[in-house]
C-alpha cells in the first residue's frame, strides 16, 4: 500500500530533478533546456539518494552528447542527487512532437521555427512540407527552405520572402 507521504516524496522527488533538468541549456540552442526539447525519457530513484536519467538524444550522431551528459549529471548532483547516473537511451527514437509548447515558444524567440504538430506524419513522405513553414520574425508562410542542413543535423535553412531575412527551423523527427 503506497502513503500519501510515499507518493509527496516521489512527487516533490520527481519535481527537483525536474527543475535540475530544465535548468540544463541544449549546448547547440541554450534558448532550450533538456526538459523542454522533451529529451529527458526516464528518471527512476538509484539508492536511496540516487537519480538514474535515461535521455533520448535528437540525433544518435549528435557531436554535443558528451557535453549534454556531463551537464545533466552536474545539475542533478547540484540538486542533491547522489549517486548519479546519466545515459542515453538509443532503443527508443527521440520524436519532435516531445518539444513542450515552452520549449516551442523558447524555440521561436530564438529565431527557430519549431515543427508543426502534424509535420512528424509528412516526414515519411518528403521534404516539400518544409516549404512554406512559419517565420519565427513575422509569422508568414511565404517562407522556401534552401537547405535541409543547418548548422546542427536537427535544423534545416529556410528564406522568408516577407521580411527578406533567413532563419532556421527544428526539423520534425519522427
Amino acid at each position: 500500500m503506497v502513503t500519501t507521504e510515499a507518493v509527496l516524496v516521489q512527487q516533490e522527488w520527481h519535481a527537483r530533478a525536474q527543475a535540475a533538468l530544465e535548468s540544463v541549456p541544449d549546448p547547440e540552442i541554450p534558448i532550450v533546456s533538456l526538459w523542454d526539447l522533451g529529451m529527458v525519457y526516464e528518471l527512476t530513484p538509484l539508492q536511496e539518494t540516487g537519480i538514474h536519467a535515461e535521455l533520448l538524444p535528437t540525433f544518435s550522431g549528435c557531436p554535443a552528447l558528451d557535453t549534454i551528459r556531463t551537464s545533466a549529471e552536474e545539475a542533478l548532483y547540484k540538486a542533491g542527487f547522489s549517486p548519479v547516473e546519466v545515459v542515453f537511451n538509443l532503443r527508443y527514437p527521440y520524436t519532435s512532437d516531445r518539444i513542450t509548447e515552452r520549449g516551442r515558444a523558447n524555440l521561436r524567440a530564438w529565431g527557430i521555427t519549431p515543427p508543426d504538430a502534424d509535420a512528424n506524419v509528412l516526414v515519411a513522405e518528403s521534404l516539400d512540407f518544409l516549404d512554406a513553414i512559419e517565420c519565427p520574425r513575422c509569422s508568414s508562410r511565404q517562407t522556401q527552405m534552401r537547405s535541409p542542413f543547418g548548422p546542427a543535423l536537427c535544423r534545416s535553412l529556410h528564406f522568408c520572402f516577407s521580411c527578406n531575412n533567413a532563419f532556421e527551423a527544428f526539423k520534425p523527427i519522427c
